[in-house]
């Protein structure tokens, strides 16, 4: 599967590089950690959403959870843009 980095360099025209296989296993942490954290915030929304009545406290938490798995999904592409960043210091030329 490739990587949001790799499809984005594809469509833009861009030269993707080949990943070692250090580089995919970090990167692919990072994802793991990410979706750990987008699934316990869904799950502690979904425990709030049984107990509210109102649609107003409803959409109130849908956009809530909205934003925080924004803010996942924004760290998650900043903490692996800095990890390639450090793969290509790393890297000889």
């Amino acid at each position: 599967m490739k990587s949001a980095y790799e499809l984005a360099m594809e469509r833009l025209g861009g030269e993707g590089r080949e990943l070692a296989p250090e580089q995919k296993q970090r990167l692919a942490e990072i994802d793991r950690r990410t979706e750990a954290k987008i699934a316990q915030a869904r799950i502690r929304t979904d425990a709030k959403m049984r107990s509210i009545q109102s649609l107003e406290e409803r959409d109130h938490l849908q956009q809530e959870l909205a934003l925080e798995l924004r803010g996942f999904n924004e760290k998650r592409e900043r903490d692996k843009e800095d990890l390639r960043r450090q793969f290509d210091r790393e890297s000889p030329s």
